[in-house]
């Protein structure tokens, strides 16, 4: 097999414009990924469904994605820019129709599934595109827009889907973010261009099943802990779980070997970087924190304090803009500084909010929460984006689509092991106090504080990670490389030369 490392855009290609179509794109279809979290109870009405089968509809695409991903390394490798892109806007915008019609939730479900497949790809493809257009010394303001996607689009979902319920009925969940999503297909068939190389290495398929049963199992396991334990039976979370983890393993064996031949479907080789697997440490215990104290709060504030879903959004929506606005900034100053002098104050913040949630009570003023909750997303804000790029930024060009893919498939994995963490904390507990003739309030109540805490323990891991970060800007000689993986000239001077001035 011929494997050429993707060559970067020619110093004449107008590539302005590409960055942000793929960042307006990633938003759309990453705030979609929790917009239905809030619509059970619309959804049960409307299908005469039970929640247990409304839940299916984040389930299945939580599970979709974390079976697609992993795979993207290989599509980016094997499909043009423009392909890529295509394909993910157009299975989103099917997948939407088909959710915006649908006379039965079976449809319904089949079109969620549809939508993950094309949202799981766009992700990789906006990372690798940024690492293979921007110079290293200015992707840190870049990737600073991509942490709005991968942060706020999440947080400001079930925001905006309770809205446009309220207003419009559940339909135009999906009706609004139609016409945006083929208008970004539009866009980018006007502007898209084609850039680095293909290869033909030909689809393992013994790693395709196992990676769908590894991730996919664990993925599930996770999902349904989440969820409660399920019905109740623990063999629904060991099965999926023993089957995920074996899975696993031997889809981690099987890519060691065909790396030897390189043509792995996913690159382990990755993991020799240092700043690589430090940073993607971090980021996915600060990733399982943030999501499952997303899961906490939102109890918390309904259940004990009588807020409705829509006060709800309005609570949490100071600390996504302010988050959002953070972005480039933080990316700035990476770009000058480097990331530990940002991650590990970072880190630190966090860890010290989250323990403060954990001394919450029911008569705590809901505007002193409201600050806290707005703290802990500007600390996730000096985390993500330093974290991130610092560790893309240390692969080789040959391996920028393999490390999108591993950022985007750990991350699902550290949101579902967070929030079953959490959750399995405040349920058993909650349960122990009442054992004890606790009242259910208090109870719940003392549920969620030890979940908070162990959450701020969690950020305690990520303290002594970020002490091992790089102290220092990246530079093109600062660029760490894999073995058996040696960089071109051509990706010496596209660190160097700033291939494109493309903004975001």
């Amino acid at each position: 097999m011929t494997d050429s490392p993707p060559s970067s855009a020619p110093a004449t290609q107008d590539t302005r414009g590409i960055i942000p179509i793929l960042l307006l794109s990633a938003f759309v279809l990453i705030l979609n990924e929790t917009t239905m979290s809030v619509a059970v109870p619309r959804l049960m009405e409307a299908f005469s469904v039970e929640a247990t089968t409304a839940q299916w509809l984040t389930t299945a695409f939580l599970l979709t994605m974390a079976v697609v991903i992993p795979l993207s390394g290989f599509i980016l490798q094997r499909l043009t820019t423009r392909s890529v892109f295509f394909l993910s806007l157009g299975l989103f915008s099917t997948g939407t129709l088909l959710c915006a019609l649908a006379p039965a939730f079976s449809l319904l479900l089949l079109g969620r599934i549809i939508q993950a497949s094309g949202t799981a790809v766009m992700m990789p493809l906006l990372m690798t595109t940024v690492l293979t257009l921007v110079p290293i010394n200015r992707r840190g303001v870049v990737m600073g827009n991509i942490s709005i996607v991968i942060a706020v689009a999440p947080a400001l979902g079930p925001t905006a889907s309770g809205l446009i319920q309220d207003a419009l009925g559940w339909r135009w969940v999906f009706g609004l973010v139609l016409p945006i999503a083929l208008t970004m297909l539009v866009a980018g068939a006007l502007r898209l261009k084609n850039f680095g190389e293909t290869t033909k290495a030909p689809v393992d398929l013994p790693s395709v099943v196992l990676s769908a049963f590894g991730f996919g199992g664990l993925v599930y396991a996770l999902t349904q802990i989440g969820e409660g334990f399920g019905d109740g039976n623990i063999g629904n979370l060991l099965v999926p779980l023993a089957v995920g983890v074996v899975a696993l393993g031997l889809f981690v064996r099987r890519q060691i070997a065909l790396q030897k031949e390189d043509r792995p479907l996913l690159d382990l080789r990755t993991f020799r970087s240092r700043t690589f697997t430090l940073a993607l440490g971090i980021m996915m215990v600060a990733f399982g924190a943030l999501l499952g104290s997303g899961i906490l709060l939102p109890i918390y504030l309904q259940d004990l304090r009588g807020l409705t879903p829509a006060q709800t959004g309005l609570f949490v929506m100071p600390g996504g803009i302010i988050m959002g606005l953070m972005g480039p900034l933080v990316g700035r100053l990476y770009d000058k500084v480097g990331p530990r002098v940002l991650v590990l104050p970072g880190v630190s913040v966090l860890a010290v909010l989250l323990f403060a949630f954990s001394r919450a009570g029911l008569d705590t003023p809901l505007v002193m929460l409201v600050v806290l909750y707005t703290g802990l997303m500007m600390a996730i804000g000096f985390t993500f984006t330093p974290t991130m790029t610092a560790g893309l930024n240390s692969l080789a060009r040959q391996q920028y689509s393999h490390g999108s893919a591993l950022v985007g498939t750990l991350q699902q994995v550290a949101g579902g092991a967070g929030t079953a963490l959490l959750v399995t904390v405040m349920a058993v507990r909650g349960a122990s106090l009442s054992g004890r003739g606790v009242g259910a309030e208090e109870a719940q109540m003392g549920g969620i504080e030890l979940a908070f805490m162990v959450a701020s323990v969690l950020a305690l891991v990520a303290i002594a990670l970020a002490t091992m970060l790089p102290g220092r800007p990246p530079t093109a000689d600062t660029v760490e490389v894999s073995a058996d993986v040696e960089p071109s000239d051509e990706e010496l001077l596209a660190s160097e030369g700033g291939v494109s001035q493309a903004r975001a």
